[in-house]
């Protein structure tokens, strides 16, 4: 199996302040579903309040994130699947809850992380 990483940036998010319970309900929806299917892995979104910072290998710390990334906050789903399609398939119904598109990522293996 291959383990995807799902994620989309809170501005794709085009829903009313009203909406956000539904959608949340939804995306929680999504979430039992892919655990009683067994292959979620990890589902959460980002704490948008705290800003991000930078740890360089010299232990020099900078606020905020890399300069040529404009910001990255929202949402991030991985799942472990054996295909591609069957990824893109769960980002569809993740599409769905979350009332936006979903960028689909596989993992490089690394045996030393399981």
């Amino acid at each position: 199996m291959t383990r995807y990483m799902i994620l989309f940036p809170s501005p794709a998010m085009q829903v009313t302040e009203e909406e956000l319970p539904a959608v949340s309900d939804a995306a929680r929806a999504v979430v039992r579903e892919a655990k009683a299917a067994g292959v979620l892995v990890f589902a959460g979104g980002q704490d948008e309040s705290v800003a991000p910072v930078l740890v360089a290998g010299d232990g020099t710390v900078t606020e905020g994130t890399y300069p040529q990334t404009k910001e990255f906050s929202g949402g991030l789903t991985i799942i472990d699947v054996p295909t591609l399609d069957e990824a893109m398939g769960w980002a569809a119904k993740i599409a769905v809850a979350c009332r936006c598109s979903q960028e689909v990522r596989p993992f490089v293996f690394d045996p030393d992380s399981y």
